[in-house]
């Protein structure tokens, strides 16, 4: 049953940029567990950390999946991770290679001090993901948390205008997105990446509070941008981009309950209010 919650206070939400290793389950979830330690020191209440940050990314086979592919909320990375929010009494947001049977899931588990609360599929799979996992099938959930209503979306899901519609029409207040985001064709590396531009756009237009959580590194050949952003409803940047290159953690404080305010331009115009759905549904 959702909550009956007040996200009229602040909270302060991080971002996680670090470098996970393919196949060192036990490597990365200690990297994992160090970092959002520092992050609750700073004073984080809701954390974020990139896609598949338990497993790495670049699978060799199917078979090197299976191995590190766990259920949620009952594998060993989930629980290390409901384990830790629960001490610390934090909310996180964290990537992790969901085996249900004998499927794999591109996932994002959402866990509190009281536990787990819920998982995300990703819908939309990029490049070779598609030869190792099949695409998400819970829909869009948005979790009613004491922090705020918050919805999940990772990395090439942020394409797809329809990702955050949906999200926000449903009510969320906040996007958090672990996602390794990758150069995209004809894009110069020095110039704003286009990960960046479209979650900012979705922001906006949307009246969504998004953060970001990106890798860093290459894995078997493939680089990672990093760039992690933190997003204001209004869609500017309340902080990074991160490095392109270097681990970090980003900080940011928001407001949830504000997403009303900020989706009001003037006192003609909101950007909820003026959609035509007699038009366009």
């Amino acid at each position: 049953m959702p909550l009956e919650t007040d996200h009229s206070h602040p909270v302060t939400i991080a971002c996680i940029q670090f470098e996970p290793k393919i196949g060192e389950l036990d490597a990365n979830l200690d990297a994992i567990e160090d970092r959002v330690r520092q992050a609750h020191a700073k004073g984080a209440r809701l954390i974020v950390l990139p896609e598949l940050a338990d497993s790495g990314y670049v699978f060799d086979s199917a078979e090197e999946l299976a191995r590190l592919a766990q259920p949620i909320p009952d594998g060993r990375s989930a629980r290390r991770l409901i384990a830790l929010s629960s001490e610390l009494e934090v909310y996180i947001v964290s990537g992790l290679a969901e085996a249900a049977g004998g499927t794999f899931y591109n996932s994002a588990m959402l866990c509190g001090p009281d536990g787990y609360i819920g998982t995300y599929r990703k819908m939309h799979l990029w490049y070779r993901e598609n030869l190792f996992f099949e695409k998400g099938n819970l829909g869009l959930p948005v979790f009613d948390t004491p922090l705020g209503r918050i919805g999940i979306a990772i990395c090439y899901d942020g394409w797809f205008p329809e990702t955050f519609r949906q999200l926000a029409v449903k009510g969320a207040e906040v996007i958090c997105v672990p996602t390794n985001w990758v150069p995209m064709p004809d894009q110069d590396p020095q110039d704003e990446a286009m990960s960046n531009i479209l979650h900012q756009a979705a922001a906006h237009s949307n009246g969504l509070f998004i953060a970001c959580a990106d890798r860093v590194g290459t894995e078997r050949g493939q680089p990672f941008i990093g760039q992690s952003l933190i997003i204001d409803a209004t869609g500017w940047p309340l902080a990074g981009p991160a490095s392109h290159e270097n681990e970090d953690i980003l900080y940011a404080q928001i407001t949830p309950a504000e997403v009303s305010a900020k989706r009001k331009l003037n006192e003609f115009n909101d950007i909820f209010g003026d959609r035509r759905t007699d038009v366009y549904g």
